[in-house]
């Protein structure tokens, strides 16, 4: 692979995370609730994805019928994902629901040993407990009463969603590209939550909808077939430690376009969490190596 190649896979790794961190905001800018933003959304990045997925000259169809059970199970898992990911924001603020969110990294570490049978690490634990520190310092109060608390709570319960999706996805659907995947899942996910949809669409306001469809066009199904072509191009473990900028970049675009201010002891325990999430990035892939050699 020569430089020209690693410098597109960077920029397009770099560009589809600066994305994800961009969803977040739609969670303030769409007036509508958690749930029936990610309906709407599903819908427009369904119908986006399955026309990325023809023009790739992919199979729509899945391979086994067992798989079509598999997809439907991950598209519900990724669809209360949404939803939580969602509220949290709306509960509390960018930054914070970010951050709970971003708790994923060291739960999968900490939870795959109980899925693949390996030995848990000293370190794994230290890092559980540096980063339930860091989501310490945002908690206003020790009480679900107050909306930050609950906001927290909420975005850590997505954070074990993504974990468990990600998990079984790696188990029973990596035989399928990013595109193929998405699209059974977000497909999915606008089945499963329809029946609790409750807004009035002839009421939605026409800069509204364009906002629904950014969300689902420009920052669900763009950052999707970005981050599956960077995939092919660079390391896992570049892309893992990119990935890790996700908080980051949202907490900056919600800085300068929400007006969103961060305290310090969110800087503080923002910083614990990401740093965790790198190291935890960092040691699984040199593991990974390891393993490869022996």
């Amino acid at each position: 692979m020569n430089s020209s190649d690693k410098k597109t896979g960077l920029l397009e790794l770099h560009l589809a995370v600066l994305l994800f961190g961009g969803t977040a905001l739609f969670s303030k800018l769409i007036p509508l609730s958690a749930l029936d933003i990610t309906v709407l959304r599903c819908v427009v990045a369904a119908a986006v994805l399955a026309l990325i997925v023809k023009l790739s000259k992919q199979k729509i169809t899945l391979e086994a019928a067992k798989d079509y059970l598999v997809a439907i199970g991950l598209g519900i898992i990724v669809s209360l994902h949404w939803v939580t990911y969602f509220a949290s924001m709306q509960l509390s603020s960018v930054a914070i629901g970010m951050i709970a969110f971003f708790t994923y990294p060291v739960m999968t570490v900490l939870i795959e040993p109980l899925v693949t049978d390996a030995k848990l690490k000293l370190a794994d634990v230290i890092s559980g407990v540096l980063v339930l520190t860091g989501v310490s310092l945002l908690i206003p109060e020790a009480s679900l009463g107050n909306d930050v608390t609950l906001g927290i709570v909420v975005g850590i319960l997505s954070a074990a969603l993504f974990t468990a999706r990600n998990l079984l996805h790696k188990r029973y659907f990596s035989q399928y590209s990013g595109q193929q995947a998405m699209f059974y899942q977000t497909m999915v996910a606008v089945v499963f939550l329809a029946p609790w949809f409750t807004a009035e669409t002839s009421n939605i306001e026409a800069n509204v909808w364009w906002l629904i469809v950014l969300l689902g066009v420009v920052f669900t199904a763009a950052p999707h077939a970005l981050f599956t072509s960077a995939l092919r191009l660079l390391s896992a473990k570049t892309v893992g430690l990119v990935s890790c900028l996700q908080p980051f970049y949202g907490a900056v675009l919600a800085l300068l376009l929400l007006g969103e201010d961060l305290e310090l002891k969110t800087i503080i325990g923002g910083t614990l969490v990401v740093a965790t999430a790198l190291f935890e990035t960092q040691q699984s892939h040199k593991s990974q190596r390891t393993k490869k050699t022996i």
